[in-house]
């Protein structure tokens, strides 16, 4: 499944719009280019709609987030969704500020995206009005269990599928679920890998079925950041991710490939 998807965008080199944040827009483009694919980032709300008609699949990332981003990322989702295309909406800070956990919820009732992708905190925050936590880091306080009920409970809300980020990563329909335990927390130690994450799902998205497409995603980034692992230093690290991202093979993959999956009945 991961391989098909892998080659399916290798040999499409299908274009991928980005409307992110300045603070990893680089980093997000060198993943897309890294899976084969060709990244766009065209926030304007003049060019949105047009680029996002065009695209094989777009990401709407909230970090670092403004009024013309926003405005862009509406018009990108409405046009995504009356074209067909899938996107994967990163709800990055929605669980410390309300205002991007607003427009989240806005932006979803205008246009379902494809998948919604946070921390566990953000999904939490998502789910539960009443939750908030500091900052754009997960609480580690909130154990597994408790960011797969608030994951699979946002799937069944909205018919979606929803990618919680973390040190097992969690992607569900709400019908069925798996668990990615690839990676290090040596990803931590460098700025945007969560946007990365987001960037290479949207990638795979153009190439296969949006639950798989998210499970590869995490797989591939989580394999690719154990293969960087390294003692010098962040910046040697991302250097080595950025490798692994551009170079791993089928059989890497398939080596490396550490998840569980657990399918239950919806209720």
């Amino acid at each position: 499944m991961i391989n098909e998807i892998r080659r399916s965008v290798k040999e499409r080199a299908p274009l991928i719009h980005c409307i992110t944040n300045p603070i990893s827009i680089t980093r997000c483009a060198d993943v897309i280019l890294a899976a084969g694919a060709r990244p766009m980032m065209a926030e304007h709300p003049k060019e949105a709609a047009i680029i996002t008609r065009t695209a094989g699949a777009v990401m709407l990332n909230l970090g670092n987030f403004t009024d013309v981003r926003g405005e862009s990322m509406m018009i990108s989702a409405k046009a995504a969704k009356e074209n067909g295309i899938p996107f994967l909406l990163d709800i990055c800070g929605s669980a410390c500020l309300p205002s991007r956990r607003d427009y989240s919820a806005g932006l979803i009732k205008a246009a379902v995206p494809s998948v919604i992708k946070g921390n566990a905190s953000e999904i939490k925050a998502l789910c539960d009005s009443g939750y908030s936590s500091s900052g754009v880091d997960a609480d580690p306080a909130l154990g597994l269990a408790e960011t797969e009920s608030a994951a699979v409970t946002l799937a069944r809300r909205y018919g979606t599928v929803v990618l919680a980020s973390g040190s097992t990563d969690i992607v569900t329909d709400g019908s069925r679920i798996i668990r990615i335990k690839n990676g290090t927390p040596q990803l931590a130690s460098v700025t945007g890998t969560g946007c990365m994450q987001g960037a290479l799902c949207a990638a795979y998205l153009s190439g296969g079925n949006v639950f798989e497409a998210a499970a590869a995603a995490c797989t591939v980034f989580g394999i690719s950041g154990q293969l960087a692992e390294i003692g010098k230093g962040s910046g040697s690290f991302f250097t080595g991710l950025m490798d692994a991202l551009s170079t791993i093979t089928d059989d890497i993959i398939e080596k490396y490939t550490d998840t569980e999956e657990t399918a239950f009945e919806k209720t």
